[in-house]
């Protein structure tokens, strides 16, 4: 059975100074994680604002899918643990 999902995303940006600041936000209807990044502007660098949003952004987006990997593996060895038990209990 074909199954459509849609899990919203929201991506936040902070600009301080010569600092950026993300947080982006996946809510999947049954949890949510909050990824976080940041970026400086170097004083010898131009002060290209664009550039700071998209690296403390990636840096977010990185962060969200690594904790997204780490949630999908544990609910894997959830499962596994789930079946062996059951399979103890039967045998």
């Amino acid at each position: 059975m074909a199954k459509t999902l849609e899990w919203k995303v929201r991506l936040h940006l902070f600009e301080e100074g010569s600092a950026t600041k993300a947080h982006v936000v996946l809510d999947t209807g049954t949890t949510t994680l909050t990824g976080h990044g940041a970026a400086r502007c170097s004083p010898r660098d131009p002060n290209v604002p664009e550039i700071g949003d998209e690296l403390a952004a990636s840096r977010a987006m990185n962060d969200l899918a690594a904790q997204l990997a780490r949630t999908a593996t544990d609910d894997l060895e959830g499962v596994h643990e789930s079946v062996r038990r059951s399979t103890k209990a039967t045998a």
